[in-house]
Parts: C-alpha cells; sequence; structure tokens
C-alpha cells in the first residue's frame, strides 16, 4: 500500500508541476498583452484631465466630469474602479479611463447643438419648416433614436454622431474589452498557479506519509543451555 500511495503522490507532484508551467505561460501571454495595450495608448497618447487636488475635470471643471462620471455609473451602469483613475498616470490605458473617455465622448455627442440649413421650405406631416437656418439640440438622443424622415432631425443625427463619433466609441470599447480580458487572464494564470502549487503538495505529502517507518530489531541473548531447574525463590 505504501509504495502505491508513493507512485500516486509522485503522479500527482507531476500533474502539479504542468498546471504551474501553464500557469506561468499564461501570465507570460497575459504580460505581452499588457505591453501592447501600453504600447499601443502611449501611441495615441489620449490623456484624462485633472485639477490641483486630484480631481477628474472635462473642459476645465469638476462638474462637467461628474456629469459625464453620472452618465458613466448611472445609464450605463459601469462599474467604475477608481483606483484605474490615477491623476500621477493620466494617460488611458485601463477598462475604467477607456469607458469614461467613450462617456465623454458620447455626453458631448448627447448634449450638442446641431445646425440644419434647410434650402427651400419643407413640409412633414402636416408641419412646414421654412427655409433657413435651424438650430436642433440633441437633447440625449442616441443614433437610433433620430427621425431620419424628419427634414430637421435626419441631418442632425449625421452631424452629431459622426463617423469619427462612432469610430471613437468603438476603438474606446475595443480597450475597454482588451483591458478586462487581460485582467481575466491574469486572474486565470493565478488560479493555475495556486492549483499547481496545491497538488504539487498534495502529492509530495503523499510520498513523506506513505515512507515505511524503519524497524528496529531487538536481540535478546538466549543461553546455550538451561538450567534442569530453576532456583527456587528465597523466602523471607
Amino acid at each position: 500500500m505504501g509504495k502505491r500511495l508513493q507512485k500516486l503522490g509522485i503522479v500527482l507532484s507531476v500533474i502539479g508541476v504542468l498546471f504551474l508551467v501553464a500557469g506561468g505561460v499564461a501570465y507570460a501571454k497575459v504580460q505581452d498583452g499588457y505591453d501592447s495595450l501600453q504600447a499601443f495608448s502611449e501611441a495615441q497618447n489620449v490623456t484624462l484631465s485633472y485639477n490641483e487636488d486630484g480631481q477628474l475635470t472635462d473642459r476645465g471643471t469638476v462638474e462637467g466630469a461628474q456629469a459625464i462620471m453620472t452618465l458613466l455609473e448611472d445609464d450605463w451602469d459601469y462599474p467604475v474602479v477608481s483606483g484605474d483613475l490615477n491623476p500621477d498616470d493620466p494617460l488611458v490605458n485601463t477598462a475604467t479611463e477607456y469607458m469614461y473617455q467613450m462617456a465623454v465622448i458620447s455626453y458631448h455627442t448627447l448634449h450638442g447643438t446641431q445646425t440644419v440649413v434647410l434650402a427651400e421650405d419643407v413640409e412633414y406631416e402636416g408641419v412646414v419648416y421654412t427655409a433657413g437656418t435651424h438650430e436642433f439640440e440633441v437633447d440625449g438622443r442616441y443614433w437610433t433614436d433620430f427621425d431620419r424622415q424628419h427634414p430637421i432631425e435626419g441631418p442632425a443625427r449625421s452631424q452629431a454622431w459622426t463617423g469619427t463619433a462612432h469610430a471613437l466609441v468603438g476603438e474606446l470599447g475595443v480597450g475597454t474589452v482588451t483591458h478586462s480580458t487581460l485582467q481575466m487572464g491574469l486572474g486565470l494564470s493565478g488560479i493555475l498557479a495556486g492549483f499547481g502549487l496545491t497538488v504539487i503538495l498534495a502529492g509530495l505529502g503523499l510520498v513523506w506519509a506513505s515512507k515505511d517507518k524503519k524497524t528496529e530489531e531487538v536481540f535478546i541473548k538466549v543461553p546455550d543451555t538451561l538450567p534442569e531447574q530453576l532456583p527456587e525463590p528465597a523466602l523471607n
């Protein structure tokens, strides 16, 4: 039985080493991903704005940044990690920073004003829109919230949600997903390494516990001849 447990312990230890190696490989791949994301972020050189007190600002005001954060946390229900927002490292290179920058673009698009010029009078659903300049408030409309047939809303939609705005939002979304995936990969590498160490310890424990205890031989010297009759015990 002891030898079988030893063999089982050795097998477990080998399996544990394989898991440990897999964790190391996963960690190395994750670090490569972080390096690539960092290089991508540095090439874009997009940074967030902070004031002297380390508070986020937008267009010079803390209130503007708070409104953007409300959009991010309340409207989009995104779990902001405050540790990702570091005034000493304003470069956009974490999931929260990517999402915040996406919210910046979306917020100003959603609350902008577009100027639409009609060359001639246009009637739509019984209403006549006269030729000339019209100011249109986006008022929180996303791309699908506009009436494309409307003579004012239709042109305003393409002016507000431009191809550039869509491209930036999409690009920032990729950055968010990439960083989140790398964090998951880092956690997976830790799990693999921890499981490997656990299996190794279990295997070594089996080997140690199954070792045969050394038995000591006890020799009792027996005389060559035995007396024919044992002496009688002395009586007091």
